[in-house]
């Protein structure tokens, strides 16, 4: 099997990922949750217990494998968060990281292909540091209890920005989806 390099896009895009990942917190304002109909789709990940800190670790290895597997994107980085952290210990915690794909695409362990099959979602835009991304889940789930939803699934943030090198913490965008059902 022959290794392909990564795009270099891609390379800045997960290298800036890192580094702002520790970055201040900024405050999350004017946000704004819709609920939207989403379409399934298949992506692979690579799952992981533990805590939040392996994050940059299990990128790594992520870019590692999908480049091993020649396994190619075809959408922004996903981080998928299956329990809260304010209720489990943090070595209990269960995430996984990954990217759209065809579902066609064949991977190997520790690589999973899975498919995000919800199709009703709460939605909002976090502009800011990956580190303030709380507050705005925060306010999602604000908005599904006033609106008589409850979570219907894992949270999935989606990392917007090709760049994130280039930009300041305050720009970043992360899309944040909360599944969700009708009580």
């Amino acid at each position: 099997m022959t290794k392909r390099a990564l795009p270099p896009a891609l390379v800045v895009c997960l290298s800036a990922f890192f580094y702002v990942w520790n970055a201040p917190c900024s405050a999350a304002q004017g946000v704004e949750v819709s609920l939207q109909k989403t379409e399934p789709f298949a992506y692979f990940c690579m799952p992981v217990k533990g805590s939040y800190s392996q994050i940059q670790e299990a990128i790594g290895k992520l870019m590692m494998e999908m480049q091993g597997q020649n396994a190619m994107p075809t959408g922004p980085l996903l981080g998928i968060y299956y329990n809260n952290p304010e209720l489990v210990n943090s070595q209990d915690l269960e995430w996984e990281i990954g990217f759209p794909v065809s579902p066609r695409q064949a991977v190997q362990p520790p690589l999973v292909l899975k498919e995000w099959s919800f199709t009703q979602v709460a939605a909002s835009l976090h502009k800011g540091s990956y580190a303030d991304v709380g507050k705005t889940i925060a306010k999602i789930t604000e908005w599904m209890t006033a609106n008589g939803y409850a979570p219907a699934g894992p949270i999935m943030e989606r990392y917007l920005d090709m760049n994130p090198s280039e930009m300041r913490p305050e720009e970043l965008r992360t899309e944040i989806w909360i599944p969700c059902q009708k009580k």
